[in-house]
């Protein structure tokens, strides 16, 4: 047993892990930051500065936010260690079923978004059922959902495409933030909604090392949170400046404010209530999990159901920008989606996850996918990079953990044997609660040690 009472070693560049939490959790999440930066710089090179032009950067959003919508549901499925094949069929499904409610039955916008929703619930409720109450794995009902939505969508929809007529549901995919105009050059809505950002951020650290302090956990020293807080108020700084300096007319688009406010939500809810360590604790180990009190059967549900709810925002937000809804709209999302994840280092046995990280994953997806089309790469040869560069993120890290070493990116965090005898993660709220799992219990000697929470 490790001894967790021996001090840790600290300074140097081992303090800056705590910028993220600390963890190997969380130096995964800093190693593929690190990684979308340098794609980002690469591009920049080799398209000459067209990356980062402010056109390019709102053209990724409104093209990538569907599927970062996507990754936001699939990360929880993903950490609750099922998966979801099927969102592509249902983002479809309901899109179509929106579309001929506004166009043939007449509904006002707001109400044909409030029935997308329902249908997604209720889809999501369909396929908690199986999952949750009958015990049918995820991965065959969502199998069967894939092809059950499918042809939903073509026999709702005829087989046909149906148009988006209405002015204000276009907006909420393919609009931006409106600007007073006051003769100032840049979008003062987005310049606003970046000084709220820069405040939260400081507001966000100030409070973490009041709670860290009240109940005595370790806090990373002064420095690290004035070069994070730096660190994030430039990123800020430089997207608001970016998504403010577009064409007249063009701004933070209203998906991407519907991403953020997603992602906070879902952040929170991850990190901060009782259903989101749940999660982590039903994919870290489901035994132990209900020997501890976790009602797994309602967790699996909640899981199932929140990700079709998110399958339909994102078919919707889709639609919305496409115009239309048509039979092939969906097709390959889950495999984006799930990409994402993994890119964003989910670990593929559940337990280990952020949604923060699924989101910089798809970033990174979009981001190649961006520049290579910035330098007529083949669809081909895009298809074929995307796959090689999924396949090393999650071969690089399972590799060096099999070695019997800290993963490659974890070696910043040498001179801890592992997260459970971290104080820090354990003093932190963000991580599962602690489960013991029943001495002798099916888990105990079936789950290798890899695939435990924060190992």
């Amino acid at each position: 047993m490790s001894d967790t009472t021996a001090p840790q070693k600290s300074g140097g560049i081992r303090d800056l892990g705590k910028m993220f939490g600390g963890g190997q959790s969380s130096l995964r999440q800093f190693g593929i930051l690190g990684a979308l930066i340098a794609i980002i710089i690469v591009f920049q090179i080799l398209t000459g500065g067209k990356t980062l032009q402010p056109g390019n950067v709102i053209n990724i959003v409104l093209a990538n936010s569907y599927v970062l919508i996507l990754a936001i549901g699939m990360v929880m499925v993903i950490i609750a260690g099922h998966i979801d094949l099927s969102v592509g069929s249902i983002a479809a499904f309901v899109g179509i079923i929106v579309a001929i409610s506004m166009n043939r039955w007449d509904f006002p916008w707001p109400a044909a978004i409030l029935l997308g929703l329902v249908v997604g619930a209720l889809i999501g409720a369909w396929q908690g059922f199986w999952v949750a109450y009958v015990g049918v794995p995820a991965f065959i009902v969502t199998l069967a959902g894939m092809l059950l939505f499918r042809g939903a969508n073509q026999f709702v929809g005829r087989s046909t495409t149906e148009p988006i007529a209405n002015e204000a549901y276009r907006q909420i995919g393919g609009g931006y933030l409106p600007d007073p105009a006051w003769g100032v050059p840049l979008n003062l809505t987005t310049l606003v909604l970046g000084v709220l950002a820069i405040a939260a951020v400081i507001y966000n650290e100030i409070s973490l090392r009041r709670r860290q302090a009240k109940i005595g956990a370790e806090m990373a020293p002064v420095w690290v949170s004035g070069i994070k807080i730096a660190a994030l108020i430039a990123v800020i700084v430089a997207a608001s400046l970016l998504f403010a300096s577009g064409r007249p007319g063009q701004s933070l688009p209203i998906s991407g404010v519907i991403l953020i406010a997603l992602v906070l939500v879902y952040s929170f809810v991850t990190n901060h209530t009782i259903i989101g360590r749940h999660i982590y604790s039903l994919g870290g180990n489901s035994h132990a999990a209900e020997l501890s009190g976790v009602k797994i059967k309602r967790v699996n549900f909640f899981v199932m159901m929140n990700m079709s709810i998110l399958a339909a925002v994102a078919g919707m937000v889709f639609i919305s920008r496409s115009r239309s809804s048509g039979p092939l709209d969906g097709n390959s999302w889950e495999l984006d989606a799930i990409a994402a994840v993994f890119i964003g280092g989910a670990a593929v046995s559940g337990g280990i996850g952020t949604v923060i990280g699924s989101i910089v994953g798809g970033l990174v997806i979009a981001v190649l996918n961006n520049g290579l089309q910035l330098l007529s790469v083949g669809a081909d040869r895009v298809q074929m990079i995307k796959g090689l560069v999924l396949l090393l993120a999650v071969a690089v890290d399972v590799l060096s953990k099999r070695s019997g070493r800290p993963s490659i990116l974890g070696r910043f965090g040498r001179g801890k044997p592992s997260d459970a005898g971290d104080p820090l993660t354990v003093s932190t709220p963000m991580q599962r609660p602690e489960v013991v799992p029943g001495e002798g219990g099916p888990d105990a000697s079936s789950r290798p040690p890899s695939t435990t929470p924060n190992a």
